[in-house]
């Protein structure tokens, strides 16, 4: 039997009840995630507070993008650690062409070489900072994340290169600063592209032997690192993990995978 043509649209299709940020029955699932889920609605449009909500959230968003990093700040926390701190540029020059050039970013500026090569030595590890997408990502979690890697890794013996600080710069940078310093693989922490939940999360990715010509493929990432998300002492045990393993197996990316987790996966319950 089919369905009367001629009946009205809402007798065949009954409104349905908006979703209510007070309906008891999303309590559970927000507990689950920082997604916008369950918002109230007006007709077919968001009330006011959650539209209000989303609006801050994508400004936040763009703001973190366009945000200058603090190098002279950031670099005296970092020499805090017992580390000697060096500041380069990409071949960017600004933050309108790092947006619109990526190339760029991954370029060292000219001339940014000398104060590289003026360190050069035989390094296990080398440290990159750099703004990327998200400046303050970096200036808020670099230093503890850090601290914290560099604690496990000076205890193994690791022989570190001087960190450094790279403006404008995505994470291929990394490679042509590994190169110059002669360090044996490189950690690149870096700005995440920001998030309507999220705009100020850094990533970390390491890269074993980087070279000119290495891809995404060639490297491991930890990403989401923030209070939120993984914390800075889970990052950095992470980071230190990788590290150790691709020192061990003489290699990084896709042929590497991270299995720091692994110890929890059948162990018995806590009491």
């Amino acid at each position: 039997m089919t369905a009367d043509r001629t009946a009205p649209l809402s007798a065949a299709h009954p409104p349905q009840p908006a979703a209510s940020e007070d309906d008891p029955s999303w309590a559970g699932l927000r507990q689950l995630t920082a997604a916008r889920i369950g918002l109230r609605r007006t007709g077919a449009s968001l009330a006011t507070a959650p539209l209000l909500d989303f609006r801050l959230a994508h400004a936040q968003a763009r703001d973190a993008v366009h945000e200058a990093l603090d190098a002279a700040r950031l670099s005296a926390q970092i020499a805090s650690l017992g580390v000697a701190v060096l500041t380069v540029a990409s071949a960017a020059g600004n933050r309108q062409r790092y947006l619109m050039r990526p190339d760029l970013g991954r370029r060292l500026a000219p001339g940014a070489e000398a104060p590289l090569t003026s360190h050069t030595g035989s390094y296990d590890i080398a440290f990159v900072i750099a703004d990327g997408l998200s400046a303050r990502a970096v200036q808020t979690h670099a230093h503890p994340v850090l601290a914290g890697s560099l604690t496990v890794l000076q205890t193994e013996g690791w022989r570190i290169a001087p960190l450094v600080i790279a403006h404008e710069g995505r994470v291929a940078i990394g490679d042509a600063v590994a190169t110059l310093l002669g360090a044996d693989c490189v950690a690149v922490l870096i700005g995440e592209r920001p998030g309507l939940t999220a705009p100020h999360s850094m990533g970390a990715y390491v890269t074993w032997r980087p070279r000119a010509g290495t891809t995404d493929a060639d490297r491991n990432c930890i990403s989401n690192i923030r209070p939120e998300g993984i914390d800075y002492a889970a990052a950095a045990a992470k980071a230190a993990h990788l590290l150790g393993a691709m020192r061990r197996r003489q290699t990084s990316g896709v042929a590497l995978k991270d299995d720091s987790d692994r110890p929890l996966i059948g162990a018995p319950a806590p009491d």
